[in-house]
């Protein structure tokens, strides 16, 4: 199809005055709208005010441009019907071959906490059904809704004169998946609203969680497979997401990543960032393996590393430090899969770089960690659940839904449950051998000494268990470590069994039937128990 007339109309003008030239070199008239129109005409591009087309201003400032029959008139006639032409003819309506529309920025009023009078300013109307009107009738009109794909119809148009059918097909589906989003975006922020002061309460939900969920996500890349080589897998991530993650990494070296390099990085990315101090982790199957922190960031990946070597070997690490040349010549040392960190020096990653295979993630600088919580807050029930924060785990048929477990600990729920109180050593290692718990598969435990991790229990039916096998693990450094459970013990049996270990201090939320049972044990052996109140289930 040829392209003899676009209509332009754009916020975000990223790219849009070569596209414009672009077009108008091929011999195309540029229609446009307000701002667009002005930066067009700046750039010393040809061009005519809609308003000339349709005889009509704008109005409403800027409210009304494009709703117009002059021009979904020209959008929405089928060519080559008899019938649509000749009322094209009888109201002097010409075909507008294509439209370029990059909508205003809604999404980014809703994440900055905008007022609701302010976000509804940011709800493009005529934007958006231009899209729909052009990609309903993609097979007469080509439709660009995003920056990105300005060079592409370029390059087609240069090559061939024209834009294929199925390149018009698969604009015109992303052009529909543009909305969609958009308008989830909107549903999302205003059934939120009804919870915001200034707002009307129109919308009154019974629970903090959407009426209905509307979930967009952009697909970042297909993966080799999924879990297992006999599943299929992508990776998706959400429209806008910002901030330091898995999703807005820039990969520097390398093999591709796997589904499951993907899950475990997310895991330990998220572990490490709990410390203001340097510190590294290590994860193998969504579970960390080694955790340790130190006075530089070599120290750490080595505490880390140390705590278990057999599990480290062909795991992730991420470290919450740019990488030195010194960290970087440690991580060589044993063979992992992937390295994920706040950037490298040019020395650090020119070392790794050897390990062609080893894939190096830069997440970009971390923040620093959020202080401890205070009672209530950021609890069940503290405001509307918002989608781009939930947990969101498949069922069959249906998707359960909640907060991320962001709480590490609320200092005014701490007690001191035995005589004697963990010492200053005990504890840093308790508070630092809960954090880690809370990314373990329950049920858990953790050994810790010296802010590093000796031994961890994960996955396991029973309280016992867990226990048995971090101590197996930690050996002799059990002696004098202290123990976290991210659940209470419902008997004395695992406290029996940790002392036997040589556990100093323990720490667990309590609330079980039996707690002064549990206590009684570690009293009798004089070890420091402390009972933190909350829990960190996790399956």
């Amino acid at each position: 199809m040829k392209i003899a007339r676009a209509l332009l109309s754009v916020w975000d003008k990223t790219g849009i005055v070569e596209f414009a030239r672009g077009l108008s070199d091929l011999g195309v008239e540029i229609l446009s709208t307000g701002g667009t129109a002005a930066a067009l005409r700046g750039a010393g591009v040809a061009v005519t005010d809609l308003s000339e087309v349709t005889g009509f201003p704008e109005i409403l400032g800027g409210r009304v441009k494009t709703l117009h029959p002059a021009v979904h008139g020209g959008l929405l006639a089928v060519r080559g019907d008899p019938r649509h032409a000749a009322e094209l003819a009888r109201h002097g309506i010409r075909p507008i071959d294509l439209v370029a529309v990059a909508l205003y920025p809604f999404e980014a009023a809703a994440r900055s906490e905008a007022e609701l009078a302010g976000a509804l300013e940011q709800i493009d109307i005529g934007g958006v059904t231009l899209l729909r009107a052009a990609a309903k009738n993609f097979d007469g009109v080509v439709v660009v809704s995003r920056p990105a794909q300005y060079e592409d119809v370029l390059a087609e148009l240069r090559r061939t004169a024209e834009v294929s059918r199925a390149t018009r097909l698969r604009l015109a589906v992303d052009a529909f998946a543009r909305t969609s989003a958009y308008d989830a975006a909107i549903a999302r922020y205003l059934e939120g609203a009804g919870g915001r002061p200034e707002a009307p309460r129109a919308i009154e939900a019974p629970s903090p969680f959407p009426l209905r969920l509307h979930l967009a996500f952009e697909k970042v890349q297909d993966l080799r497979y999924g879990e297992n080589p006999h599943q299929r897998g992508a990776f998706y991530r959400e429209p806008g997401a910002a901030g330091p993650s898995i999703a807005t990494a820039r990969q520097l070296s390398g093999k591709p990543l796997s589904f499951n390099n993907i899950y475990d990085l997310d895991t330990a990315l998220e572990l490490v960032r709990e410390f203001a101090e340097p510190a590294a982790v290590i994860v193998k199957h969504a579970i960390p393996c080694g955790v340790g922190t130190g006075e530089t960031l070599r120290d750490a990946y080595l505490h880390a590393r140390d705590g278990d070597p057999v599990s480290a070997f062909g795991g992730i690490v991420a470290l919450n430090r740019r990488v030195d040349e010194a960290t970087a010549e440690a991580v060589a040392e044993t063979f992992l899969e992937a390295v994920i960190a706040p950037g490298f020096a040019a020395e650090a990653q020119a070392a790794l770089a050897r390990k062609k295979n080893l894939r190096l993630m830069d997440v970009g600088a971390l923040p620093r960690p959020a202080p401890t919580a205070a009672a209530g807050e950021h609890l069940a029930g503290d405001g509307p659940a918002r989608p781009g924060r939930l947990d969101l785990r498949r069922v069959r048929g249906g998707l359960l839904v909640q907060d991320p477990d962001t709480i590490d600990l609320i200092d005014e729920r701490l007690c001191v449950v035995t005589s004697r109180a963990p010492t200053e050593r005990e504890w840093s290692d308790l508070r630092f051998a809960w954090t880690v718990c809370r990314f373990v598969r329950s049920n858990a435990v953790v050994f810790a000494r010296g802010r590093q991790v000796v031994g961890i229990g994960a996955g396991q039916m029973n309280r016992v268990e867990p226990v048995r096998l971090a101590a197996r693990q930690a050996g002799e450094r059990a002696r004098g470590a202290v123990m976290a459970s991210e659940a209470f013990f419902p008997f004395p049996d695992a406290v029996q069994e940790a002392i036997k270990a040589g556990i100093t201090a323990v720490i667990h939320p309590g609330g079980s039937v039996r707690d002064a049972d549990v206590t009684a044990a570690a009293e009798a052996a004089g070890v420091a128990m402390v009972t933190t109140g909350i829990r960190h289930f996790r399956h």
